[in-house]
């Protein structure tokens, strides 16, 4: 039997009792399609280079892939444990998606003993050095340039790290990250002495030099949508002036079927402006770069806590957003880049529930539609701002 399709559940993978307990307590029992053809391989030891869609189940593939790893290599009695030594360290692009990977970690850890910590920028460096303190760390998880801070600092110390994981190389791309990534890896045991795993919902050249530069031998697993979009998320286009955008998403919003929804801008002023004018209508919040990181985990906490049921956010402040009940996704502005538009769109119709996107499409949003279309294999068809009024 071919080695990928030896797994169907987790029940079949040779995991530990904590993490089978932890997974059980999560409800976990059908491993993803990402999950059966790349744990096999992970699990045993292997590098691999993972390619799925957001919401495929890859964040608890490598956190699984991590646990097991530490737990079938205790430390012995002999061995001396320095404070500020991990054993394993996950990249993450943005604040929001370190803190989803520590918050899905948390949970995954929970009968484990392992210790888990998340460093971001942003965040207060006193109460870091006191966590970092507290106790031998087995799993860190962070952005790039805290990390750097602390390794800079003589705090962090990389030489003992096990496991490697990149997470939305892509992204980390985009945002110039790899200098930084590059200058922890050199801190790091070679690849031949660790373990490395990369996932990215896109792969270019330029990642997959990457991804053979840093890892050793490693498996490629491409989980192909059938389409790039989910097919449980209906999508809306409206043509209309950018006059109109703002009484459109107002109109919108007060609609009973939309339940809980994000708004996306591309840019941080806009995020601003909209949170001013619909504060005064609806529960919303706001997400963005100029947020401090203390409230924007707040912001974001009332948000999933249905405290608000609007969410306004920037393409690198929603990157980390993974809330299951989204009902609706409206582009105030269409992103500049298709994949941007997946991503965004990605956001509702998760976990198997049907969702809905809508773009307001003005007279600049306009020109970035062939590319889109293209991108997408599919034309669109373009309501006008009246069909809006009657919905």
């Amino acid at each position: 039997m071919p080695l990928t399709e030896q797994f169907s559940t987790f029940r079949d993978l040779p995991l530990a009792e904590p993490i089978q307990k932890a997974v059980s307590a999560l409800g976990f029992e059908t491993l993803t399609p990402i999950q059966a053809q790349i744990l096999p391989h992970t699990l045993a030891g292997q590098d691999a280079i993972g390619q799925a869609q957001t919401g495929t189940g890859k964040t608890a593939t490598f956190l699984i892939t991590i646990i097991q790893s530490l737990l079938s290599r205790p430390f012995g009695d002999d061995e001396t444990r320095y404070l500020g030594e991990p054993r394993a360290l996950i990249l993450a692009p943005t604040r929001e998606l370190a803190q989803q990977i520590y918050s899905d970690c948390r949970e995954l850890v929970k009968y484990s003993g392992l210790y888990a910590l998340c460093m971001t920028g942003g965040a207060d460096y006193d109460k870091q050095a006191n966590e970092i303190n507290r106790r031998p760390m087995d799993i860190l998880i962070g952005t790039p340039g805290r990390i750097i801070d602390w390794v800079q600092k003589g705090v962090l110390f990389l030489d003992r790290v096990e496991v490697l994981v990149l997470d939305e190389a892509d992204r980390m791309l985009d945002m110039g990250f790899i200098p930084d990534v590059k200058r922890l890896i050199s801190k790091m045991p070679a690849n031949t002495h660790r373990q490395s795993l990369l996932f990215s919902a896109t792969f270019n050249t330029d990642v997959m030099n990457l991804a053979y530069r840093w890892l050793y031998q490693p498996t490629f697993v491409e989980i192909a949508p059938e389409s790039r979009t989910n097919k449980n998320i209906e999508q809306r286009f409206y043509l209309l002036t950018d006059r109109q955008k703002l009484t459109a998403l107002k109109q919108l919003l007060g609609s009973d079927d939309v339940k809980k929804a994000i708004v996306f801008a591309n840019r941080k002023d806009q995020v601003k402006r909209l949170y001013d004018n619909l504060r005064k209508h609806v529960d919303v919040t706001m997400l963005s770069g100029d947020v401090a990181q203390a409230k924007r985990e707040r912001y974001l906490k009332r948000f999933k806590d249905d405290e608000v049921n609007v969410l306004v956010a920037t393409d690198v402040a929603g990157r980390g957003i993974h809330v299951d009940d989204v009902t609706h996704v409206i582009n105030y502005t269409l992103p500049d880049l298709p994949d941007d538009y997946v991503h965004r769109i990605g956001r509702t119709g998760r976990a198997g529930q049907s969702g809905v996107s809508i773009s307001l499409v003005g007279e600049d949003d306009a020109f970035n539609l062939p590319a889109l279309e293209k991108h997408l294999g599919m034309k669109f068809g373009l309501l006008q701002f009246d069909d809006l009024v009657q919905d």
